[in-house]
């Protein structure tokens, strides 16, 4: 029996106060209005930034379902839906791409001017298609995947190969193309060149493996967690260290290791003392330091503009500088032709109803990606 242009009921992680528990609850998903998609997940990533708004560091509207690194198949469409029809395989895209905006025209950049990182909690037409107890739930990122059945716009949904393996090419939808893009779109790394990466989780890993892509000779590792360095390693990193086995600031140990500096400095935390530490390790002439990680809300940096004066170069990006509608396709094409591996960053599969099990293990360091499966 078709459920297309019905209600659909089906079990959801709801997030009703933060630093609690999800709460698996019954919801209501209502059917896609026009150029909106409704979506059958299949898995589900668990990423650093949904514990973000756990714990109050993103703030977002209560109660909401969380979730944004998924795949599923869609279920239904909406009226003028072009891209993608009942029963294709698809990834939701956190960072949206209506092809009509400044951003979207620009060739460089891809933050398009339709996102809710802002967090206004609904689709673009200001609504939601969630309910659970008869009231309304909001959306996260216009995506909302730890729910069996979510909406989103067409400009945030995806297309991809019917063969792929969702279980794990989910992870295109955030963590492995965030770093990556960060490595090979964002700092465009070069052949030969030394770079350091602090963070060693899913993200810091996938920017290892663009570092390595894109040729690196070196890329250093930085990270408390001693427990990461062989896997950091086994994705590419050649050497790891950890900043509490010195008695100076790591800055100036990376300094002294590179010849005054890296060429590419990755910070993949969402600190603030990391994020000058990785400023101060890139060459004061030549380097280039990527913000990757998520920073707290309403907290500020004081940086002294003579450290960029010299030639330094401080930028960032979200989800690795790439246009997600155009270029998801084209990276999970390229999952399927071996050209990188998802499946070091996979820790654990979990069936979704033990999502805080998964959380648990995101917290306690016990974990690069679990992937949660309906």
């Amino acid at each position: 029996m078709s459920t297309a242009g019905k209600v659909i009921k089906c079990k959801a992680a709801v997030l009703w106060e933060r630093n609690k528990p999800f709460s698996i609850e019954e919801v209501e998903v209502a059917p896609p209005k026009a150029h909106e998609v409704r979506i059958k997940m299949v898995a589900t990533g668990i990423c650093r930034s949904d514990d973000h708004v756990v714990n109050g560091s993103i703030v977002s509207p209560l109660p909401i379902i969380l979730g944004h690194e998924a795949a599923g198949i869609v279920e239904s469409i909406g009226e003028g839906v072009t891209t993608v029809k009942p029963g294709d395989k698809v990834i939701p895209l956190f960072t949206p791409q209506c092809g009509k905006c400044r951003i979207c025209k620009h060739p460089e950049s891809n933050f398009c001017m339709k996102n809710d990182l802002a967090q206004r909690g609904t689709l673009s037409d200001g609504t939601s298609r969630f309910t659970c107890k008869g009231k309304p739930v909001h959306h996260f990122m216009g995506t909302s995947t730890f729910s069996q059945y979510t909406v989103v716009d067409e400009i945030s949904v995806a297309k991809i190969d019917a063969a792929a393996p969702l279980e794990k090419v989910c992870l295109i939808g955030c963590g492995f193309s965030t770093g990556y893009g960060s490595a090979v779109k964002v700092a465009k790394v070069t052949p030969g060149s030394t770079c350091a990466v602090f963070g060693l989780g899913g993200v810091g890993l996938s920017v290892i493996m663009g570092c390595k892509a894109a040729g690196a000779a070196r890329i250093i590792g930085v990270d408390i967690n001693k427990d990461k360095f062989p896997k950091a390693k086994e994705v590419g990193a050649t050497e790891c260290i950890n900043p509490q086995d010195y008695k100076k600031p790591i800055y100036e140990v990376i300094q002294e290791m590179s010849d005054g500096g890296v060429d590419f400095s990755f910070e993949v935390i969402g600190r603030l003392d990391t994020v000058t530490a990785a400023l101060l390790c890139c060459h004061g002439s030549c380097g280039t330091s990527v913000v990757v990680g998520v920073p707290p809300d309403s907290q500020s940096l004081t940086v002294n503009p003579a450290l960029l004066l010299t030639g330094r170069t401080w930028k960032g990006a979200i989800f690795g500088g790439f246009k997600s509608k155009d270029s998801v396709p084209k990276l999970v094409a390229d999952f399927m032709a071996n050209k990188f591996q998802l499946d070091p960053l996979i820790t654990k599969v979990l069936p979704f109803e033990k999502i805080n099990e998964g959380f648990d293990l995101l917290r306690a360091g016990k974990s690069i990606r679990t992937i949660l499966t309906f």
